[in-house]
């Protein structure tokens, strides 16, 4: 009896409640994989290994894959419309999934304000000159979305911000690189959890 009981009310919690769209930024052909544009979908890849949930479909001009992140149903999102166009395939998988985009949309991109692995979570803002964030707003027709940005280290002066965004990370870089991303998926779990503030408070700055 005791198990049908949990069968019965384990069913109902997984068909209510809150689904989180959690959307990497990044290109997606390969030889954009380890670019510092594309840390977003880096932290994908992070929470996907962690939580097993594999990007095993493809629709809405993005691979993704559901599941479930501790008591929080959830869908990991790698839109594949190259950086500029991410609001063409967000927009219509947070409307498909009747999701809150002011609440469960979590989106992961780069900063180059900020060193790297360093991260930022903010509850709304302005697209800072990120083209991803800048093509969301405008789908959404809002900014008021959680965000948590990535550092990749700042511009250095004789580089072109194109050829930068789109390099690859190197010496000590590399390694900072591989702590922001697993802070990163951190401070989405954290905003899961327990909000967003808390994330800003646990994890901003911090390296």
């Amino acid at each position: 009896m005791l198990g049908i009981f949990k069968r019965l009310f384990g069913k109902k919690e997984e068909e209510t409640g809150r689904m989180f769209v959690i959307a990497g930024l990044g290109n997606p052909e390969k030889k954009y994989f380890g670019t510092r544009h594309n840390v977003g979908f880096a932290t994908i890849d992070a929470l996907s290994d962690k939580y097993g949930i594999e990007l095993t479909e493809t629709k809405f001009k993005a691979a993704f894959g559901k599941g479930r992140i501790g008591n929080e149903r959830v869908i990991l999102v790698k839109p594949l419309t190259y950086m500029n166009l991410s609001g063409e395939a967000i927009r219509p998988i947070c409307d498909y999934f009747k999701v809150d985009t002011k609440e469960e949309l979590i989106v992961i991109s780069d900063d180059v304000e900020l060193d790297a692995g360093n991260i930022r979570v903010r509850p709304k803002g302005s697209a800072g000159g990120h083209n991803g964030l800048k093509s969301i707003i405008a789908q959404l027709g809002h900014s008021e979305f959680n965000r948590v940005r990535v550092g990749v280290g700042k511009k250095p002066k004789e580089y072109d911000m194109v050829d930068w965004v789109l390099g690859h990370f190197e010496g000590e870089d590399q390694v900072s690189i591989k702590e922001g991303i697993d802070l990163a998926a951190s401070a989405v779990v954290e905003i899961m959890e327990n909000g967003v503030d808390s994330a800003m408070n646990k994890f901003n700055g911090k390296k």
